[in-house]
Protein backbone atom coordinates (compact mmCIF):
# COMPACT_ATOMS: atom_id res chain seq x y z
CA UNK A 1 0.00 0.00 0.00
CA UNK A 2 1.53 3.26 -0.94
CA UNK A 3 1.06 5.78 2.00
CA UNK A 4 1.48 8.20 0.76
CA UNK A 5 4.35 10.19 2.05
CA UNK A 6 6.79 10.55 -1.23
CA UNK A 7 7.62 14.18 -1.15
CA UNK A 8 6.51 14.56 2.26
CA UNK A 9 8.82 16.55 4.63
CA UNK A 10 10.01 15.36 8.06
CA UNK A 11 11.58 16.32 11.16
CA UNK A 12 12.88 13.48 13.51
CA UNK A 13 14.56 14.06 17.26
CA UNK A 14 17.37 11.33 17.48
CA UNK A 15 17.40 10.00 14.58
CA UNK A 16 21.13 8.38 14.91
CA UNK A 17 20.21 5.45 16.98
CA UNK A 18 16.98 3.21 18.03
CA UNK A 19 13.83 3.82 16.97
CA UNK A 20 14.82 7.66 16.43
CA UNK A 21 17.28 5.88 13.52
CA UNK A 22 14.30 3.42 12.46
CA UNK A 23 11.51 5.86 12.19
CA UNK A 24 14.59 8.49 9.63
CA UNK A 25 15.33 4.85 7.62
CA UNK A 26 11.36 4.24 7.36
CA UNK A 27 10.34 7.51 6.50
CA UNK A 28 12.80 7.67 3.71
CA UNK A 29 12.29 4.73 2.62
CA UNK A 30 8.89 6.19 1.84
CA UNK A 31 9.92 8.30 0.12
CA UNK A 32 10.07 11.09 2.57
CA UNK A 33 12.83 14.09 2.65
CA UNK A 34 13.53 13.49 6.41
CA UNK A 35 15.58 16.09 8.28
CA UNK A 36 17.20 14.87 11.50
CA UNK A 37 19.03 15.77 14.74
CA UNK A 38 21.28 13.88 18.07
CA UNK A 39 23.61 15.13 20.32
CA UNK A 40 26.73 13.40 18.77
CA UNK A 41 28.29 14.73 15.37
CA UNK A 42 29.98 11.81 14.60
CA UNK A 43 26.94 9.72 15.17
CA UNK A 44 24.98 12.78 12.89
CA UNK A 45 27.77 12.42 10.37
CA UNK A 46 27.96 8.36 9.80
CA UNK A 47 24.01 7.97 9.85
CA UNK A 48 23.90 10.66 6.80
CA UNK A 49 26.40 8.83 4.45
CA UNK A 50 24.69 5.63 5.49
CA UNK A 51 21.65 6.63 4.60
CA UNK A 52 22.23 8.45 1.73
CA UNK A 53 24.49 5.77 0.55
CA UNK A 54 21.43 3.54 0.12
CA UNK A 55 19.47 6.76 -2.01
CA UNK A 56 17.87 8.32 1.39
CA UNK A 57 17.24 11.94 1.11
CA UNK A 58 18.44 12.70 4.64
CA UNK A 59 19.97 15.54 6.63
CA UNK A 60 21.15 16.06 10.00
CA UNK A 61 22.49 18.19 12.58
CA UNK A 62 24.47 17.73 16.14
CA UNK A 63 21.58 19.38 18.33
CA UNK A 64 21.10 19.10 22.37
CA UNK A 65 17.52 19.22 22.70
CA UNK A 66 17.31 20.68 26.01
CA UNK A 67 19.00 23.65 24.81
CA UNK A 68 15.66 25.40 23.55
CA UNK A 69 17.37 28.23 21.29
CA UNK A 70 19.20 25.66 19.70
CA UNK A 71 16.48 23.43 19.22
CA UNK A 72 14.37 26.25 17.69
CA UNK A 73 16.78 27.18 15.09
CA UNK A 74 17.36 24.32 14.19
CA UNK A 75 13.34 23.56 13.55
CA UNK A 76 13.36 26.86 11.44
CA UNK A 77 16.35 26.34 9.88
CA UNK A 78 14.71 22.91 8.69
CA UNK A 79 11.93 24.33 7.88
CA UNK A 80 13.65 26.37 5.66
CA UNK A 81 16.03 23.69 3.92
CA UNK A 82 13.12 21.34 2.89
CA UNK A 83 10.89 24.43 2.32
CA UNK A 84 8.55 23.70 4.53
CA UNK A 85 7.29 20.82 7.22
CA UNK A 86 4.84 17.98 7.11
CA UNK A 87 5.54 15.59 9.57
CA UNK A 88 6.83 16.20 13.17
CA UNK A 89 7.96 13.37 15.38
CA UNK A 90 9.58 13.88 18.97
CA UNK A 91 11.33 10.90 19.83
CA UNK A 92 14.31 11.89 22.05
CA UNK A 93 14.19 10.64 25.95
CA UNK A 94 16.68 11.46 28.95
CA UNK A 95 16.37 7.85 30.05
CA UNK A 96 16.82 9.69 33.48
CA UNK A 97 15.99 6.69 35.84
CA UNK A 98 16.09 7.80 38.73
CA UNK A 99 14.63 10.03 41.99
CA UNK A 100 17.00 12.94 42.17
CA UNK A 101 15.89 16.54 41.37
CA UNK A 102 18.24 16.34 38.12
CA UNK A 103 16.47 13.26 36.97
CA UNK A 104 13.37 15.34 37.07
CA UNK A 105 14.57 18.31 35.37
CA UNK A 106 16.61 16.44 32.73
CA UNK A 107 12.94 14.49 32.15
CA UNK A 108 10.86 17.84 31.94
CA UNK A 109 13.00 19.53 29.74
CA UNK A 110 13.80 16.71 27.42
CA UNK A 111 11.14 14.40 27.24
CA UNK A 112 8.64 16.71 27.54
CA UNK A 113 9.73 20.46 27.02
CA UNK A 114 11.32 19.30 23.69
CA UNK A 115 8.63 18.30 21.99
CA UNK A 116 6.50 21.17 23.36
CA UNK A 117 9.20 23.53 22.23
CA UNK A 118 9.51 21.48 18.58
CA UNK A 119 5.56 21.94 18.27
CA UNK A 120 5.39 25.82 19.13
CA UNK A 121 8.11 26.35 16.32
CA UNK A 122 6.58 23.77 13.95
CA UNK A 123 3.31 24.77 13.84
CA UNK A 124 3.33 27.28 11.46
CA UNK A 125 4.92 25.36 8.88
CA UNK A 126 2.41 22.19 9.51
CA UNK A 127 -0.28 24.94 9.44
CA UNK A 128 0.76 25.38 5.96
CA UNK A 129 0.78 21.61 4.95
CA UNK A 130 -2.30 19.71 3.46
CA UNK A 131 -1.47 16.66 6.16
CA UNK A 132 0.06 17.97 9.02
CA UNK A 133 1.33 15.52 11.69
CA UNK A 134 2.36 15.31 15.07
CA UNK A 135 3.70 12.58 16.49
CA UNK A 136 5.58 12.20 20.12
CA UNK A 137 6.94 8.80 21.16
CA UNK A 138 5.92 8.13 24.94
CA UNK A 139 6.29 4.66 26.22
CA UNK A 140 4.27 1.98 28.46
CA UNK A 141 5.95 3.29 31.19
CA UNK A 142 3.40 6.27 31.25
CA UNK A 143 0.39 4.13 31.87
CA UNK A 144 1.80 1.64 34.57
CA UNK A 145 4.33 1.88 37.52
CA UNK A 146 7.28 -0.12 36.92
CA UNK A 147 11.36 -0.13 37.30
CA UNK A 148 12.02 2.99 35.24
CA UNK A 149 11.45 5.54 38.82
CA UNK A 150 8.72 8.87 38.95
CA UNK A 151 10.23 11.00 36.98
CA UNK A 152 10.24 8.79 33.69
CA UNK A 153 7.09 7.36 33.69
CA UNK A 154 5.42 10.98 35.04
CA UNK A 155 6.90 12.91 32.19
CA UNK A 156 5.78 10.32 29.02
CA UNK A 157 2.43 10.21 30.71
CA UNK A 158 2.29 13.61 30.84
CA UNK A 159 3.26 14.08 26.79
CA UNK A 160 0.38 11.92 25.96
CA UNK A 161 -1.62 14.52 27.96
CA UNK A 162 -0.26 17.02 26.53
CA UNK A 163 -0.62 15.31 22.64
CA UNK A 164 -4.01 14.60 23.15
CA UNK A 165 -4.74 18.75 24.00
CA UNK A 166 -3.11 19.03 20.66
CA UNK A 167 -5.16 16.73 18.64
CA UNK A 168 -8.30 18.55 20.10
CA UNK A 169 -6.71 22.11 19.38
CA UNK A 170 -5.50 21.72 15.95
CA UNK A 171 -7.89 19.23 14.70
CA UNK A 172 -9.98 22.29 12.65
CA UNK A 173 -6.80 23.15 11.27
CA UNK A 174 -6.17 19.97 9.03
CA UNK A 175 -3.00 19.21 12.00
CA UNK A 176 -3.37 15.58 13.49
CA UNK A 177 -1.51 14.70 16.34
CA UNK A 178 -0.88 11.02 17.80
CA UNK A 179 1.43 9.16 20.25
CA UNK A 180 3.22 5.93 20.12
CA UNK A 181 4.01 4.10 23.29
CA UNK A 182 6.48 1.54 22.86
CA UNK A 183 7.13 -1.58 24.74
CA UNK A 184 10.42 -3.14 25.90
CA UNK A 185 12.46 -2.45 22.73
CA UNK A 186 15.92 -4.00 22.33
CA UNK A 187 18.41 -3.26 19.99
CA UNK A 188 22.24 -2.90 20.15
CA UNK A 189 23.65 -0.14 22.16
CA UNK A 190 20.46 0.39 23.70
CA UNK A 191 18.51 0.42 27.41
CA UNK A 192 18.15 -3.04 27.26
CA UNK A 193 21.20 -4.29 25.81
CA UNK A 194 22.85 -2.46 28.68
CA UNK A 195 20.49 -3.88 31.80
CA UNK A 196 20.56 -7.56 29.61
CA UNK A 197 24.87 -7.21 30.48
CA UNK A 198 24.83 -5.48 33.64
CA UNK A 199 21.37 -6.75 35.18
CA UNK A 200 20.56 -10.02 33.93
CA UNK A 201 18.26 -10.76 36.31
CA UNK A 202 16.11 -7.80 35.72
CA UNK A 203 16.10 -8.26 31.77
CA UNK A 204 15.18 -11.97 32.53
CA UNK A 205 12.05 -10.97 34.75
CA UNK A 206 10.94 -8.09 32.29
CA UNK A 207 11.14 -10.60 29.39
CA UNK A 208 9.41 -12.86 31.19
CA UNK A 209 6.37 -10.37 31.81
CA UNK A 210 5.78 -10.23 27.77
CA UNK A 211 3.31 -12.79 26.16
CA UNK A 212 5.23 -12.70 23.37
CA UNK A 213 8.46 -14.19 24.74
CA UNK A 214 10.43 -11.26 23.13
CA UNK A 215 10.95 -7.49 23.19
CA UNK A 216 10.33 -5.66 20.00
CA UNK A 217 12.83 -3.88 17.70
CA UNK A 218 13.28 -0.57 16.51
CA UNK A 219 11.45 -1.11 12.87
CA UNK A 220 8.25 -2.28 14.85
CA UNK A 221 7.85 1.04 16.47
CA UNK A 222 8.90 3.22 13.50
CA UNK A 223 5.74 1.48 11.71
CA UNK A 224 3.60 2.51 14.26
CA UNK A 225 5.11 6.15 13.50
CA UNK A 226 4.70 5.67 10.34
CA UNK A 227 1.62 4.77 9.35
CA UNK A 228 0.09 7.58 11.94
CA UNK A 229 2.39 10.28 9.61
CA UNK A 230 0.69 8.87 6.45
CA UNK A 231 -1.85 10.91 5.21
CA UNK A 232 -4.02 7.12 4.57
CA UNK A 233 -4.32 8.07 8.67
CA UNK A 234 -6.20 10.72 7.64
CA UNK A 235 -9.03 10.40 10.55
CA UNK A 236 -6.70 9.24 13.31
CA UNK A 237 -5.76 11.88 15.79
CA UNK A 238 -5.66 12.26 19.64
CA UNK A 239 -4.99 8.31 19.88
CA UNK A 240 -1.79 6.62 22.01
CA UNK A 241 -1.49 3.73 20.20
CA UNK A 242 0.56 1.48 22.55
CA UNK A 243 2.67 -1.09 20.47
CA UNK A 244 4.10 -3.32 23.33
CA UNK A 245 3.16 -6.96 22.20
CA UNK A 246 0.38 -7.16 24.81
CA UNK A 247 2.99 -6.14 27.75
CA UNK A 248 0.61 -3.91 29.14
CA UNK A 249 -2.47 -5.13 31.05
CA UNK A 250 -4.81 -2.27 31.49
CA UNK A 251 -7.62 -1.57 29.07
CA UNK A 252 -7.47 1.61 27.34
CA UNK A 253 -11.66 2.51 26.96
Amino acid sequence: MDLQLGGRRALVTGGTKGIGRAVVEALAAEGAAVAFCARSEADVRATVAELSASGATVTGHAVDVADGPALTAWVEDTARELGGLDIVVCNVSALAFGTTEEHWRSSFEVDLMHAVRIVDTALPHLERSECGSIITVSSVSARELDFTAPPYGAMKAALVHYTQGLAYRLAGKGIRANTVSPGNTYFQGGVWHRIEDTNPELFSESLALNPTGRMGTPEEMAYAVTMLASPRASFITGTNLVADGALTRGVQL
